[in-house]
């Protein structure tokens, strides 16, 4: 691997590493009811730099992470749409919440499926990334986000006097 290369990558898993850490505080804050904008912005931008990047390593076939890096760039096209240009208004604000807990999700398998082809002791356990390791991992993270993401609406909804309606009706 070229110096070139091996920096590039470097500063490619820096920004997935600060998209992940800074999803996780973005997540927290739509569970607490807050929007974080400083937090939101840097997750966004970071976590669109790490899809955008991937395309620039070296490829001589299309690979599952592209697939997962086109559809983590629509959902942060939605959520950016939601976010800034809707203002979260009504049906907005879950659709905002939704894609983000989305986007972080993604950002995490793809996390996981690159350490089990880079750690010796889980690529052992999972060489093709089909055995049962990979998937119950996989399961087990997605169980897992998806309570996060009902948290995430749960606690980041609209206050019922800004919608003239109970706020658990959202």
């Amino acid at each position: 691997m070229t110096s070139g290369l091996m920096a590039f990558t470097l500063l490619h898993v820096v920004l997935s590493l600060i998209a992940i850490g800074s999803g996780f505080v973005v997540a927290g804050g739509l569970i607490s009811g807050k929007s974080l904008d400083g937090w939101t912005g840097a997750f966004l931008f970071t976590t669109a730099a790490t899809s955008l990047s991937g395309f620039a390593f070296p490829f001589t076939t299309f690979l599952p992470s592209h697939a997962v890096a086109i559809v983590s760039l629509a959902v942060l096209v939605v959520v950016v749409l939601a976010r800034y240009f809707k203002d979260l208004a009504g049906g907005w604000r879950r659709t905002y919440v939704t894609g983000a807990v989305l986007a972080l999700y993604l950002n995490v398998f793809v996390l996981l499926a690159q350490l089990f082809l880079r750690l010796p002791a889980l690529m052992q356990a999972a060489p093709s990334q089909k055995e049962s390791p990979f998937v119950i991992t996989q399961l087990v993270t997605l169980a897992l986000f998806a309570g996060l993401g009902w948290a995430a609406i749960r606690g980041f909804h609209v206050d019922a006097d800004e919608a003239g309606a109970p706020a658990d009706h959202l």
